[in-house]
């Protein structure tokens, strides 16, 4: 791997570290030389990916907390500085979807359940505010770091059902721009952020959606291999190329951009 998409001697926070994505964020980080906080609410999880790491010569430690206690972020950002010393860049793969916010076919559109799309809303948006707030206190004081926030397609195009969740990866998308826009008047290139947006990945927020308890795909789910060019559901891998890339220094001159890793699915017209 050349110097300028080596992670060594970062040390990065992936909240969300113990989710389908995440775990392929934080074995990637580990794997291009970081050093990596698995953040999340699963303990069990979190020590396995964090033991593994470890035990491969990597440096990884669990951190167990809600992305939308404050207190609860602040501690782990206390663990991380006790360990490491330092925090030089911060993933917000903490996210997704609850059951309640789906908007089905049959029901009323005007009775949504405001509920359940404030908790999605919390969950995503805040989910996502809250911890660069947090970290990103130890990211200015270290003088340099990137933030990496999770996007998604629905934020590009109108996808029926999950109207909270396309309400909350827009505003990430609004939010991506206007603190990068204010990190840069600041701090010039030393703090970046910039966000991945990804297609359709057998998450476990969405395999309901897309796959029958057989493995066969729902009719929502052949609807999105039909408008997907690749004719195929992503495998979290393969967003982490583009996650080194903007974690690392080879990325020194973005911020405010979003990468689209969706096998084609925005740009497809269907015909």
């Amino acid at each position: 791997m050349e110097p300028n998409f080596s992670l060594a001697g970062k040390v990065i926070v992936v909240t969300g570290g113990t989710g389908v994505l995440g775990g392929a964020f934080v074995d990637g980080i580990a794997a291009a030389g970081g050093i990596v906080g698995i953040l999340g609410r699963n303990e069990k999880i979190a020590n396995e990916r964090a033991n593994a790491i470890n035990q491969k010569g990597g440096q990884a430690l669990a951190l167990i907390a809600d992305v939308t206690n404050e207190s609860q972020l602040e501690a782990a950002c206390q663990q991380m500085l006790t360990a490491f010393g330092k925090i030089d860049g911060l993933v917000n793969a903490a996210g997704g979807n609850i059951p309640n916010a789906v908007v089905q076919p049959d029901q009323d559109v005007f009775e949504l359940n405001f509920q359940a799309l404030q908790e999605v809303m919390q969950l995503n948006l805040m989910g996502t505010v809250m911890p660069t707030q947090v970290f990103g206190k130890a990211i200015k004081k270290n003088g340099s770091g990137s933030i990496v926030n999770i996007s998604s397609v629905v934020s590009q195009l109108a996808i029926t059902k999950v109207l909270g969740y396309s309400l909350a990866k827009s505003a990430i998308d609004s939010y991506t721009q206007w603190f990068a826009v204010e990190l840069a008047k600041r701090f010039g290139d030393a703090i970046r952020m910039n966000s991945i947006a990804p297609g359709f990945f057998l998450t476990e927020q969405n395999k309901t959606l897309l796959t029958n308890t057989d493995g066969s795909l729902t009719e929502r789910g052949q609807l999105v291999i039909q408008n997907t060019p690749f004719k195929r559901f992503g495998n979290p891998e393969e967003l982490v190329g583009a996650l080194i890339w903007l974690l690392s220094d080879a990325s020194k001159y973005v911020t405010g951009s979003k990468i689209t890793v969706d096998g084609g699915f925005t740009v497809f017209g269907g015909v």
